[in-house]
C-alpha cells in the first residue's frame, strides 16, 4: 500500500513539474526568446526543480516536523532564538524576499528542540507569501505545537520587488511583528524580547 501511495505521489510531482516546464517555455516565447536554443534548453526543467524546492512548505506540517521534540522543563522564562535566516517568494511578483526571523516564547512546562524553530520558519517561508502573514503564521504554529503561554516573532526582510522593480530602492528593510498570548498585553515582556534580539545582533 505504501509503495502504491509513493508511486502516486511521484506521478503527481512529475505532472506538476510538467505543467511548470510548459509554462516556462510559454514565458520564454512570450518575451521573444527561443526555448530550443542551447542556453535555454534545460531552463524549464531547472525552473520546475527550483519551484519544487522553494515552495516545498506546502507539503509540510509543523506538528509532524516537531514530532516528539518537546522536552519537559521546570523554568518558564523567556526563550529567544534570534537571527534565523529565511528566504521566501512574494506572492505578488514571485520575486524573493530574504531576511532573518527572531522568535521568542514563554514555555508552559515544555520547550521545543532548538533545531525545530528554524524548521518551522522554513515551512512557512517556503510558500508564496507576504511578510506580514508569514510572521503571523510562524507565531501561530509555534504557539500551537508547544502550548506556550506566549509567543513573539519579529521578521526583518528585504524585498526584490522593491529593489529590482517599481521604486527600485535597494537596502530598504521591512520589519513585522506578531505577539500572541502573554506577549499581547505585556509591554515589559515585549521589551525584554526585543532586548534579546538587540543583544544577539553582531
Amino acid at each position: 500500500m505504501k509503495s502504491h501511495m509513493s508511486g502516486a505521489g511521484s506521478a503527481r510531482r512529475a505532472e506538476r513539474a510538467g505543467v511548470v516546464e510548459g509554462a516556462v517555455r510559454a514565458i520564454l516565447e512570450a518575451v521573444g526568446e527561443d526555448p530550443a536554443r542551447e542556453g535555454l534548453l534545460k531552463t524549464p526543467e531547472r525552473v520546475a526543480r527550483m519551484y519544487a524546492e522553494l515552495l516545498s512548505g506546502y507539503a509540510e506540517d509543523p506538528a509532524l516536523v516537531v514530532g516528539d521534540a518537546l522536552f519537559s522543563c521546570e523554568g518558564d522564562d523567556l526563550v529567544a532564538v534570534c537571527g534565523v535566516p529565511y528566504a521566501s517568494l512574494c506572492e505578488h511578483h514571485i520575486l524573493p524576499f530574504v531576511g532573518v526571523a527572531h522568535v521568542g516564547y514563554l514555555p508552559r512546562g515544555r520547550v521545543i528542540g532548538l533545531s525545530k524553530i528554524p524548521r518551522i520558519v522554513d515551512i512557512f517561508a517556503r510558500r508564496l507569501q507576504v511578510q506580514e502573514r508569514l510572521t503571523q503564521e510562524i507565531a501561530a504554529a509555534i504557539e500551537g505545537v508547544s502550548g506556550a503561554r506566549g509567543v513573539m516573532v519579529v521578521l526583518e526582510g528585504e524585498h526584490a520587488c522593491a529593489s529590482l522593480r517599481g521604486v527600485k530602492k535597494p537596502g530598504v528593510k521591512m520589519i513585522t511583528r506578531a505577539a500572541r498570548g502573554d506577549f499581547e498585553g505585556d509591554e515589559g515582556l515585549r521589551r525584554a524580547f526585543l532586548e534579546q534580539v538587540r543583544l544577539a545582533r553582531p
